[in-house]
């Protein structure tokens, strides 16, 4: 039989009298794993919203599911922007930020990244990692963020789950320490067993998967009539308690091991198991290193960084909300703050929490905690906030664009909207926009990691701005960044195309590997420098 880990099964939360404690985390996969239903789940069972699928909010108000409240992310049935809600679970408030799955949406999920102390990753149970996953987890690493595993969809035919466990440790070099075990899978699926309790938590399908569940546990036993999937089960167990594959704690920590848990988000099964190990074992936030490696203390001035802006996300009012992650001090709606980048000092007189597309006054936010600053217009992503001005943490990672194309009004009488549509595209990061010396605004160069950032730039610009676009693509595949000097060197050259950014920096596209090659060799000192990382 297995042996129960030493660590208890719930970690009961302290009463204090300050600010209840926080947990920060996202949610990362690859498409169609399962994320945006586990984000859904959480709530459900946080008691943020009481029916999934609905979705109705606590005191009867409907709202909207949760996080893709896009229309074109419902008509393709995919997560395009990340989102953060806030919600409550056993005394310790929850900031999540969902994020999207498709890889084309890269970006935005690694800026979310750089706002966040943990994330729960996502894997198909008959998939085990792919390409996306592992591409996100890169990041996470490089963060140096804790990572929970959730195998989901074991409802379904699924792969071993020693070969699930040896994929992560192969492919991702992380030991994994599964907490829950499944017994069976697919039609035999029977639950999952708590390596620390030893009980058999028994799955269930809630009638659409709208409801939680009874969630009955019985403590395990073998017998000698055991069908073949639970002897199986047992036989593993044994084997999972004989080499110590027990959650620790510092491992996880450290990020070089990933607690597992295995469930189905569908039928809300495992959700609760893998809620609770958020709250019990996710850090907390902790100081922020600033640029030149200072401390920022948790209990100093107030800081906080923009990690993603947003138009439109109330299409009444046609607003512009910027997501800052309060990093030290105690915010409060109304001070003052000083971004570092222009020396302006922003009265945040309006603030609010976000719970998906709505949103609410808040008028205190502490260490963790995701403020939506509404019409702060100078604000871009990246941005540091302080009470002085005199601190600054390093900028979000950026990508380098690997696609482009020249951007046109369809009609020429929407050119006002069409200048305004692109300005604000290029602040929330939705795509790159480049602009040569010819054609300046009137046919900017949308520059993107994948198709669907155009697909997505001309379905907002038409919706929210009223000013349809038409794509010419360019036959460029690699940009590097370079100097006025290396534009003008590079001006005449066949194959190579130099444009500016908003904030004056150059960049040379070239049409192929080849013809950037070729620059290096005619000018071996030509800045020439890579975008971001990919």
């Amino acid at each position: 039989m297995p042996s129960v880990s030493s660590a208890s099964s719930r970690v009961s939360s302290a009463p204090s009298s300050g600010p209840a404690p926080r947990r920060t985390f996202a949610i990362i996969s690859h498409p169609d794993a399962g994320k945006t239903t586990l984000t859904e789940k959480f709530l459900l069972y946080a008691g943020a919203i009481e029916t999934a699928g609905a979705v109705r909010a606590r005191g009867g108000r409907q709202r909207e599911v949760t996080s893709d409240w896009m229309d074109l992310e419902r008509t393709r049935g995919i997560s395009i922007t990340s989102t953060a809600v806030q919600f409550e679970h056993d005394g310790v408030v929850l900031n999540l930020l969902d994020t999207p799955g498709h890889r084309d949406f890269s970006e935005d999920t690694y800026r979310v990244l750089s706002a966040v102390d943990s994330v729960v990753i996502v894997l198909d149970a008959a998939r085990g990692i792919q390409s996306q996953t592992r591409k996100l987890f890169e990041v996470a690493r490089d963060r140096r963020l804790p990572l929970l595993t959730f195998v989901n969809k074991c409802d379904r035919p699924s792969l071993p789950p020693l070969a699930l466990l040896d994929d992560i440790e192969a492919t991702l070099g992380l030991d994994a320490t599964p907490i829950t075990w499944p017994v069976g899978s697919g039609p035999t699926f029977e639950g999952v067993v708590d390596r620390r309790s030893g009980h058999l938590w028994e799955f269930e399908r809630t009638p659409h998967g709208g409801s939680i569940g009874d969630e009955l546990s019985t403590p395990i036993r073998r017998r000698d009539d055991d069908q073949e999937h639970r002897s199986t089960a047992w036989d593993e167990l044994d084997l999972l308690s004989a080499v110590e594959a027990d959650h620790a704690l510092d491992g996880f920590l450290a990020g070089t091991a990933t607690p597992v848990f295995f469930g189905s988000a569908l039928w809300n099964f495992g959700v609760r198991l893998l809620l609770d190990a958020v709250v019990d074992l996710a850090p907390a936030p902790s100081a922020w290193q600033s640029v030149g490696g200072g401390e920022v203390r948790l209990g100093g001035q107030v800081t906080g960084q923009v990690f993603k802006v947003q138009a439109n996300l109330d299409p009444r009012h046609r607003d512009r909300v910027a997501f800052v992650r309060i990093a030290s001090g105690v915010f409060r709606r109304g001070m003052s703050l000083v971004n570092r980048r222009t020396g302006r000092t922003l009265t945040t007189r309006f603030a609010h929490s976000v719970f998906g597309r709505d949103r609410e006054t808040v008028d205190e936010a502490v260490p963790g905690d995701v403020v939506a600053l509404v019409n702060a217009t100078d604000l871009l992503i990246g941005d540091t906030l302080s009470e002085d001005g005199g601190v600054e943490f390093p900028g979000l990672p950026a990508f380098a664009p690997e696609l482009f194309a020249t951007a046109r009004a369809a009609e020429t009488s929407r050119s006002k909207q069409f200048r305004r549509g692109i300005e604000q595209l290029d602040e929330e990061g939705v795509v790159q926009v480049l602009r040569t010396a010819d054609a300046g605004d009137r046919e900017p160069i949308l520059a993107a990691v994948g198709r669907m950032q155009f697909e997505v730039a001309a379905h907002r610009m038409a919706g929210e701005f009223g000013a349809e676009i038409v794509l010419e693509p360019l036959s460029f595949t690699v940009a590097r960044r370079t100097d006025r000097d290396g534009a003008e060197r590079l001006a005449n050259r066949t194959g190579v195309l130099v444009a500016g950014r908003r904030d004056g920096s150059q960049v040379a596209l070239f049409a192929t590997e080849h013809r950037l090659a070729a620059a290096r060799r005619d000018h071996p000192d030509l800045v020439l420098e890579r975008i971001g990382s990919s």
